[in-house]
């Protein structure tokens, strides 16, 4: 566990270089010039946050150890992002207890709500619902299921659990899982109960891809149900999805609207793999914006976009 923290901590700090292994004098040249190119990627950024109306935090980690952070602060409302939270959590306590993600469980239709998103229900018009762990957490990642999660939360592993599980691969200081979707949905004012800092949460879906924090078998499962994720796709996909040989990997969470119509969230974390075999990961939590869904989601988009060109510039390589 202090290893596992150790690393996490050492993601942390900035402005590394690893990646290339060239004479000193030319490892020099290229190291000043991946550090201007972080820092007009840094202030590019912190421009757009603020042309938007909302608290924008972003967290980016580079294949080269470089760390960039906009309003790096842990206060920004997970929803359904935290869905990542308890898969990786709960693929874990399978492991070690044995259990297979293809154990089939059978919910019946009364422990669902009706009105909540949930396309698990419409698929499923028996009663009750048979249907294996692992489809269960493919509704989440993929679909960001409401339902699916509840059930998983309420019969298999607490909130509270998945918390204390995550805390030992990223900082305890960086986020904080509290409540469900169901208590969510009672009192939207909850959401602000599961938060986190923009790079707690680009840590955790790095560390998923990047290291052995669960097994394999699972480890891939996740990977590569995010790679196929529905939501969102107006976010950080939208402005690189038809690049040649890219790959990306995200979850999405959006929230609720108060009384004066501020949306509450706004998210989407990622894990980008270039066709040279480069990655990043970038992680947008939009909070308290002042503006309708699309607006929200073209600030990540605007963010993705510059991300991309920056990291992707002959300079940064």
């Amino acid at each position: 566990m202090k290893h596992s923290l150790y690393l996490a901590a050492i993601a942390i700090i900035a402005f590394f270089s690893t990646c290339s292994h060239t004479g000193s004098k030319q490892q020099e040249t290229i190291s000043n010039e991946r550090e201007k190119a972080l820092k007009t990627l840094k202030d590019s950024l912190q421009r757009i946050t603020e042309k938007y109306p909302g608290e924008i935090g972003i967290a980016i980690l580079t294949d080269c150890r470089d760390t960039v952070t906009v309003n790096n602060t842990d206060k920004y409302p997970l929803m359904s992002v935290f869905k990542l939270h308890q898969a990786i959590s709960l693929c874990h306590l399978f492991e070690q207890n044995g259990i297979s993600l293809d154990t089939v469980v059978n919910i019946k239709r009364h422990q669902l709500n009706p009105d909540t998103w949930s396309p698990m229900l419409k698929d499923f018009s028996q009663n009750p619902i048979s249907i294996s762990v692992r489809d269960l957490l493919r509704y989440t990642l993929m679909q960001s299921d409401n339902n699916a999660s509840n059930y998983m939360f309420e019969n298999i592993e607490s909130v509270n659990d998945a918390d204390k599980f995550i805390a030992t691969h990223i900082p305890r200081e960086s986020f904080k899982l509290k409540v469900t979707e169901a208590q969510m949905w009672d009192n939207h004012a909850l959401c602000y109960e599961n938060h986190s800092s923009p790079l707690g949460a680009a840590l955790l879906i790095n560390r998923l891809f990047t290291d052995s924090i669960i097994g394999k078998v699972n480890r891939d499962f996740i990977c590569t149900t995010l790679k196929e994720c529905k939501t969102g796709t107006d976010r950080i996909v939208a402005p690189i999805k038809d690049k040649t040989g890219v790959t990306i990997a995200h979850k999405t969470g959006s929230g609720f609207r108060d009384d004066n119509g501020i949306l509450s969230a706004h998210n989407d974390v990622g894990f980008i793999e270039l066709p040279d075999g480069r990655h990043y990961t970038l992680a947008v939590l939009v909070k308290n914006f002042n503006g309708n869904e699309t607006e929200a989601a073209k600030s990540i988009a605007d963010i993705s976009a510059t991300v991309y060109s920056i990291l992707t510039d002959k300079i940064y390589r």
